[in-house]
C-alpha cells in the first residue's frame, strides 16, 4: 500500500513545514511530524519539501502471467431463459476483439432450465456455450450467482469479461471483479483491445466532461459493463460451437436471501427500442411548449424523449430521457429539438443512423455530430416542418390503383 514516510533526523527546521501540505495532512505529534487522514498521497510534500524529509513508498506492481489468460466470456443476461439483447451486442463486439488476438469467445449461461436455451447463443458465433443449470440459480441470487461466475473464471481463465449493464449485471459484476482483486469499469461507450491482450476501456467521466481512458494492464481478468445500445449485434451464422454442462457444488448456491414472491413488471414500450425518436431540450422554454414537440413526434410514429434539465424540471417522465443518467438509444432516426449536445447526452445516442439536429445556436455541440443540421429557433422550425408533414400526408394516396 503506497504511504508517505518522513524521516524525522532529516528535518533542519520546523517552519513552513505543515505549509507543504495544501490539504492540511501534516500535523506534529510532540517532536514527530505526521501525516494524517487528510493525506491524498499527492506526492506534493516529497516534491516541494525539503529534501530528505519526504519520502513516497509505493508497493511494487504485481506482474501477471498474460498467456495464463485466454479468451474473452460474456456473461449471458436473461430472464426466465429470455436472453437480453445486450448479450447479443456484447457477442458482436467479443467476437471483434478476439479476432484481433486470437482467443476465443465464450458465454457464461447460468439459471434454471436453460440448456435447450444454448443453442440460441452460439448462433451468433460464441465458441463455447457454459452452462451452469440449477434449480438453486432459478432467481438472481448474488452469492450463488457470484460463486458461479467465480468457478467459470478459475476453471478457464479468459483475459476479458463483459456484462451487460443492466440491473442484474450492474450487481454481478463489481461482486465477481472483487472476488479477483481486479478492476472494472462501468458503462463503457469504447472497448478495443490492444496485441498483449490489455483492454482499452473508455467511458465518459467528471459528469461527462471528459472521456477517460482505463486499462488494468496488471490485473487479470479485466472486468467491464456496458449497456444496451451501444454496440451492434452480430449476424447469426451457422454454429460451429459446442455447449458444455457444468456441474457446481451444492455449497457454492447457497445464500442467506430467499425470494418469496416473483411479481412481473408492467408491460412498457421503452424508448431504447424505438425506431423513431424526438428529442426536446433546453431550448423548450415552457412545459406547455412540450406539446409541439409531441405533435411532431406523433406525425411521425415516432416516441418522445428529453435531456436531464427537461426531467429535473419535472415536464417529462424520467423514463424517456437520455444520455449517462438516463437511457442509451440506437434509432434509425432521431431529431433533437433544442439541445445543445453536452457530452452527457451525446453519449447516449452517438450510435443512431441519422441524426437531425435543430438549434438556434451555430455553435452547438450537437452540430458535430449531427447529419443534417438546422439552424434557427425551433418555435419557428417546427411549426413549418408539422405543417409540411401534414400536408404530405393529406395528398399520399391512401388506395391501390387497378
Amino acid at each position: 500500500m503506497a504511504s508517505i514516510k518522513i524521516h524525522q533526523n532529516n528535518i533542519k527546521d520546523r517552519d513552513g513545514l505543515l505549509e507543504v501540505c495544501p490539504f492540511n495532512a501534516l500535523e506534529w505529534e510532540g517532536e514527530e511530524l505526521v501525516t494524517n487522514a487528510s493525506c491524498k498521497m499527492c506526492k506534493l510534500c516529497a516534491k516541494n519539501g525539503p529534501e530528505g524529509v519526504f519520502e513516497f513508498k509505493d508497493d511494487p506492481v504485481a506482474v501477471v502471467d498474460k498467456s495464463l489468460w485466454k479468451g474473452i466470456a460474456v456473461y449471458v443476461d436473461h430472464d426466465n431463459g429470455k436472453i437480453h439483447p445486450v448479450t447479443y451486442e456484447l457477442i458482436g463486439k467479443a467476437k471483434e476483439m478476439a479476432a484481433k488476438i486470437d482467443h476465443p469467445v465464450y458465454a457464461v449461461f447460468m439459471g434454471a432450465g436453460i440448456t435447450q436455451k444454448a443453442d440460441e447463443i452460439l448462433a451468433y458465433g460464441v465458441d463455447e456455450v457454459f452452462v451452469y443449470d440449477h434449480e438453486a440459480l432459478t432467481h438472481f441470487r448474488i452469492e450463488p450467482y457470484t460463486a458461479v461466475m467465480e468457478d467459470f473464471i478459475n476453471r478457464h481463465k479468459p483475459t476479458i469479461v463483459l456484462v451487460g449493464g443492466t440491473t442484474v449485471g450492474r450487481s454481478l459484476a463489481p461482486r465477481a471483479a472483487a472476488r479477483f482483486r481486479t478492476g472494472l469499469t462501468a458503462d463503457c461507450t469504447i472497448l478495443d483491445v490492444q496485441e498483449n491482450t490489455d483492454l482499452d476501456q473508455i467511458r465518459p467521466a467528471f459528469g461527462g466532461n471528459i472521456m477517460a481512458h482505463i486499462q488494468t494492464p496488471a490485473h487479470r481478468p479485466q472486468f467491464a459493463t456496458v449497456r444496451y445500445k451501444i454496440f451492434s449485434a452480430p449476424v447469426c451464422v451457422d454454429p460451429t460451437g459446442v455447449v458444455t454442462i457444468c456441474d457446481v457444488e451444492e455449497q457454492m448456491l447457497e445464500s442467506r436471501i430467499r425470494v418469496l414472491e416473483v411479481a412481473p413488471k408492467q408491460a412498457s414500450t421503452s424508448i431504447e427500442d424505438a425506431e423513431v425518436i424526438v428529442v426536446a431540450g433546453r431550448g423548450v422554454k415552457q412545459e406547455k411548449d412540450m406539446e409541439l414537440v409531441q405533435r411532431l413526434a406523433d406525425l411521425l410514429g415516432a416516441r418522445l424523449a428529453a435531456t436531464r434539465p427537461l426531467i429535473e424540471a419535472g415536464w417529462a417522465d424520467p423514463k424517456t430521457q437520455i444520455g449517462l443518467s438516463g437511457r442509451t438509444v440506437k434509432p434509425k432516426l432521431i431529431i433533437t429539438c433544442g439541445v445543445s449536445g453536452a457530452v452527457q447526452f451525446t453519449a447516449g445516442m452517438t450510435n443512431a443512423d441519422l441524426i437531425m439536429a435543430i438549434n438556434n445556436d451555430p455553435g452547438a455541440s450537437i452540430f458535430d455530430i449531427a447529419h443534417i443540421g438546422i439552424q434557427g429557433d425551433l418555435y419557428d422550425i417546427l411549426p413549418d416542418l408539422i405543417e409540411k408533414i401534414e400536408a404530405t400526408e393529406e395528398n399520399v394516396c391512401t388506395t391501390i390503383p387497378e
